[in-house]
């Protein structure tokens, strides 16, 4: 599973996106307190969308999946916008940041096409609503034939809460 989650380009692309940031963040001056307060933020979103990458990759299950894209989602964005923030503390360098904006872009292209891979048929409902499938109303009672995929023999591993206590 490793190995295929490190060989997925989305995977790549935001190993590449990291890399980027290190770099950047490799020239914020140390004695700036709100740019090494930007800089924590940029390596955490950094972190956080390759662990939550490998989390989606990891289950069945569509609503952890969306769950999990979501919040990649948000890190992307904040990421995106960190330039004002670079550019706003006074960074003499934030010229370069403009790169990890066109990674992101191209992360974006590759992040959709792999959302709409998700099997949206693989879930349990969501207590919470906000993440059903498309069609699943906050109040549906699933059946249990919904749920015949938690016995496939494949190489995920099903993480996801099954409503028993």
């Amino acid at each position: 599973m490793r190995k295929k989650l490190h060989e997925m380009p989305l995977y790549k692309k935001a190993e590449e996106i990291s890399q980027t940031v290190e770099t950047i963040c490799g020239l914020i001056p140390e004695d700036n307190d709100y740019l090494q307060h930007t800089k924590t933020h940029l390596l955490e979103n950094t972190l956080v969308i390759q662990a939550k990458i490998s989390g989606a990759e990891a289950v069945n299950l569509w609503d952890i999946k969306m769950e999990n894209a979501a919040i990649i989602r948000k890190c992307a964005r904040e990421l995106m916008i960190s330039y004002h923030s670079l550019t706003a503390f006074g960074f003499d360098e934030a010229d370069y940041y403009l790169i990890v904006r066109r990674q992101i872009e191209e992360f974006r292209l590759l992040f959709r096409e792999w959302v709409a891979g998700f099997n949206p048929k693989h879930f349990i409902v969501d207590e919470w609503g906000l993440f059903n499938p498309p069609g699943i109303p906050q109040d549906y009672v699933q059946r249990d034939d919904e749920l015949d995929f938690l016995d496939e023999d494949d190489d995920e591993i099903d993480f996801g809460y099954n409503g028993e206590e």
